[in-house]
């Protein structure tokens, strides 16, 4: 059984063009993708998420930063009666963009390391979220269905 596609062309490619370490580069840390975990639950504010990520105050300031600047969250200023301004933050559109990243991670680690104690459903029908991967045409994929192209200007996408 063939786990993985067939992963060449490589001639005159370079990792600093993988959309994959790219992403990385933005999202590199562990605590930057459970803050955007806690984007998606709801989370706005910033002293939530130092405590629903089990951070301090400075690692939770940094990641926001990072994460603001990177466009995945926006601030957004809020004041609550006789309190100062302050911001909350919000998942962008590139944010919103990451929702089948985080969850793919969570099918994984259930399947292979545990179950959780927490599930995505679908609000209106209540059925599981599940991450799939698949092509353009519908068809759900294996790794051993998949081949790496490399793409050129004159290339046209599918």
């Amino acid at each position: 059984m063939t786990l993985t596609g067939r992963l060449d062309p490589r001639s005159g490619w370079r990792a600093a063009q993988c959309p994959i370490a790219r992403a990385l580069d933005v999202v590199h840390n562990r605590s930057a993708f459970l803050i955007l975990r806690e984007a998606f639950y709801g989370t706005t504010r910033f002293d939530d998420f130092g405590a629903r990520v089990g951070i301090s105050e400075s690692v939770a300031a940094a990641r926001l930063k990072d994460l603001v600047a990177a466009g995945l969250l926006e601030q957004q200023p809020y004041r609550d009666p006789g309190e100062r301004t302050r911001q909350e933050y919000r998942l962008t559109e590139m944010g919103a963009d990451f929702l089948p990243v985080l969850a793919a991670m969570m099918q994984w680690g259930e399947r292979w390391l545990g179950p959780a104690r927490v599930r995505m459903q679908h609000h209106d029908c209540g059925g599981d979220v599940r991450a799939e991967v698949r092509c353009a045409s519908g068809h759900e994929l294996t790794p051993g269905d998949i081949d790496l192209v490399l793409d050129t200007p004159d290339s046209a996408r599918s």
